[in-house]
Formats: C-alpha cells, sequence, structure tokens
C-alpha cells in the first residue's frame, strides 16, 4: 500500500512538472532579456562668467541684466542634452571696490545656485570709478574653478564701454594669450553711448581671446514692451506653485528657501510690462525654475534626492525640515515622492503654456517693425552663446 501511494504521488509530479515545463521548439524565439537601466545621456558642461561694468553711466546695463538673466538660462535650457550650466558674476569699475585690484568685485563663483546669481544682480550698484577691463578679465581666469570636463564650454562675457585699454598694469595682450591658454573664449560686449571710435578695440580684444564681439543698447531691454498673452498670469503662478514642492534640509536651507521667494519678488519687481500684464523678467524666471538648469540639490531634498548616492535615512533629524520630523521615518521617503510628483506636474503645465506664449510672441513680433539693429543684452549673449555652443 505504502509504495503503492508513493508511485502515485511521483507520477502526479511528474504530471505537473510537464504541464508546467512545457517544451520551447527550436524555431521559437527565447524570451527577450530584462531591459538594462539606460543611463541618461550626459550634457555638456558650460561655465559663463559676466562682468558687468558698474560705473556712473552703466544703470541701464545692470537693469538689462537684471531683466534679461533668466532669457539667457530659458535659452540654454532647450539645448538637449541639458547642459550643466554654472553662472558667475563680477562687477568693476566703482570707486567703492578695492583699487589695488582695479576696482574689480568678485560678486559670486561659478554656481548653479542661479537664485544666488539673481541676488548678487539684484544688489548691484553704480557709482564712478575706471573700467579696467583686463584686470576683470585675469581675475576671472585667475580666481574661478572652470570646468577640466572633457568637451566643456568656457566663456567670459565682459560688458562696458569707454576705452578698453586704460588698465597700465595688465596688458590685455597678456590677458588674451592667458585666455587662450586656458581655453577660456572672452566675449565683449559693448554698450554704446555716442563714442563709436571706441567700438573697433573692444573687437580686437574679443578677436584676440578666440571670442566675439556685440554691440547692445543698454538700455533697451528696460524700454521693451513686452507683448501681453492670456497665458502669462497662470504661467507666474504656477512659479509660485512650485515654491510649495520645495523641501528645504540642513545648515541654511529655510535661508536659501526664502531667498527663491525674494528673487521672485525681485523678478516681478521689474518692467518691461504692458498695462495689466507681468513683469517679462518674472514670466522669463517661471520658465527657468521649470527647466532642468534650475538645480538646488544643496537645500532642496527634491534635488537632492536625484543624486544616486543620497540615502535619507542618513540625514540627521536636526537636518531635516519639521515637516518630515512629524513623520515616522518610514513615511519621509513616499513624501518626498510625492512632492517630486506635484513638482514634475507643474513643470510640465508651466512648460506647456510656455509653449503657447512662445508661438503667440513670435506671431505679435512678426507684426512689429525691424528698424532697431542694436541688441539688447539677453539677444547679444545668446547669439553669441549659440554659436560658440555649436564649435
Amino acid at each position: 500500500m505504502f509504495l503503492t501511494k508513493r508511485l502515485f504521488a511521483l507520477a502526479a509530479v511528474a504530471a505537473l512538472a510537464a504541464c508546467v515545463a512545457v517544451p520551447v521548439r527550436a524555431d521559437e524565439p527565447k524570451p527577450a532579456a530584462p531591459a538594462q537601466p539606460v543611463e541618461a545621456p550626459k550634457g555638456r558642461a558650460i561655465d559663463l562668467v559676466i562682468c558687468l561694468d558698474v560705473s556712473g553711466s552703466m544703470d541701464g546695463l545692470i537693469e538689462s541684466a537684471k531683466i534679461q538673466l533668466w532669457n539667457v538660462v530659458n535659452d540654454l535650457a532647450r539645448i538637449k542634452p541639458t547642459p550643466n550650466l554654472r553662472v558667475g558674476l563680477y562687477s568693476y569699475g566703482a570707486t567703492r571696490f578695492d583699487a589695488k585690484k582695479g576696482w574689480v568685485n568678485k560678486e559670486v563663483d561659478l554656481t548653479d545656485d542661479l537664485d544666488e546669481v539673481y541676488k548678487a544682480l539684484n544688489g548691484l550698484r553704480t557709482g564712478g570709478g575706471d573700467e579696467l577691463v583686463a584686470r576683470v578679465t585675469k581675475a576671472a581666469l585667475d580666481e574661478q574653478k572652470w570646468s577640466t570636463e572633457k568637451g566643456a564650454l568656457k566663456m567670459v562675457f565682459v560688458c562696458g564701454n569707454e576705452p578698453v585699454n586704460q588698465d597700465k598694469q595688465v596688458n590685455l595682450s597678456d590677458v588674451a594669450d592667458q585666455a587662450k591658454k586656458a581655453s577660456v573664449l572672452v566675449n565683449t560686449v559693448y554698450c554704446k553711448w555716442g563714442h563709436d571710435n571706441e567700438i573697433a578695440a573692444w573687437a580686437e580684444f574679443a578677436t584676440s581671446c578666440k571670442g566675439k564681439q556685440v554691440v547692445i543698447d543698454q538700455n533697451k531691454a528696460a524700454k521693451e514692451v513686452i507683448v501681453k498673452t492670456e497665458y502669462d498670469d497662470q504661467i507666474i503662478k504656477l512659479g509660485d506653485e512650485l515654491n510649495k514642492t520645495y523641501v528645504a534640509y540642513g545648515k541654511g536651507g529655510a535661508e536659501k528657501a526664502q531667498n527663491q521667494l525674494k528673487q521672485d519678488a525681485n523678478a516681478k519687481a521689474l518692467p518691461p510690462a504692458a498695462p495689466g500684464s507681468a513683469a517679462g523678467a518674472a514670466i522669463a524666471r517661471a520658465e527657468s525654475k521649470a527647466s532642468e538648469l534650475y538645480k538646488n540639490a544643496g537645500w532642496d531634498l527634491i534635488d537632492r534626492m536625484k543624486d544616486k548616492d543620497f540615502d535619507l535615512k542618513k540625514l540627521k533629524d536636526e537636518e531635516l525640515p519639521d515637516e518630515l520630523k512629524k513623520l515616522k521615518p518610514e513615511e519621509r521617503e513616499a513624501y518626498l515622492k510625492k512632492k517630486a510628483a506635484e513638482r514634475e506636474e507643474l513643470k510640465k503645465k508651466i512648460a506647456d503654456l510656455s509653449a503657447l506664449r512662445a508661438k503667440k510672441v513670435a506671431e505679435e513680433k512678426a507684426k512689429q517693425p525691424k528698424n532697431d539693429q542694436e541688441k539688447a543684452l539677453d539677444e547679444a549673449l545668446k547669439s553669441v552663446i549659440q554659436e560658440q555652443v555649436k564649435n
């Protein structure tokens, strides 16, 4: 009886195996191997240092930079794969700066924290002095930790006017040689003020550095009338909503979050604005915040989560914001993922509205007469950057 039961059991197991292990015909394709995760292509490193003349006659240049910075960022954000952008800022030509340094002041080292750059821009003030182009360019070359990545695009934009060769201690030719050895392209942006005889020397300096020269009307951006569209206020509102998806952490995180709000307010306070419409800088800033170039991993947990080596559990409780401290450890990651999803949804809405707005603006601008040959600052920077990115 025992033997009979055992034989019966073995037969049942064999029958089951026959059902499960279905033979594969020789001509039948084998199951595909599990898909391996594909690493996103790495964007090109772009280091951009802007040097602004802040002598007495340059108020229009500073205002133009504050208005147009975000347009330049948005233009770079359209490059695919998205570049790794860092921006630095110098001011020069004010008597309040150290004469021994050639009246040059480093405002911000190269950083991907665009809010810090914008904060520095909004703090600039003019004051009379000597505008030493060679000195500020050399400072940027000497002091910045330029990218060492292969294929990195490294650029300096020196913006100003008056004679380019005022510096009696530092020669333009020596600076040009230094720039070429460091593979840094030095571009000049000359701000017209009725002394066109100065332009040729500025252009010559740019050429000697393998850079480009552009002539602008520094006041054009402040005078320009922004095309009003039905999408403007929606974009601004969504940009404000984005702030609610940021989760500040660590020392200084709360301060950085406040700075984000402050720079939103600074952008909204700037002209140009058509009657009843939001300021152009505020629209451009909201669009920048929805781009991949707006990074805040240094203080925001949602951006920090994108780092492959990040482990939320390794953060100390004192580094966490109150909203996470209230949650159980096992609930915190889910909370952050929900915030991240909310952010991506808002960014997509902004991108969709921005595309509609851009189409409307292009249609309206096509109707306007094209009799102004001088560029505004953002047009100047974008035209040169677009050309140099291709090289």
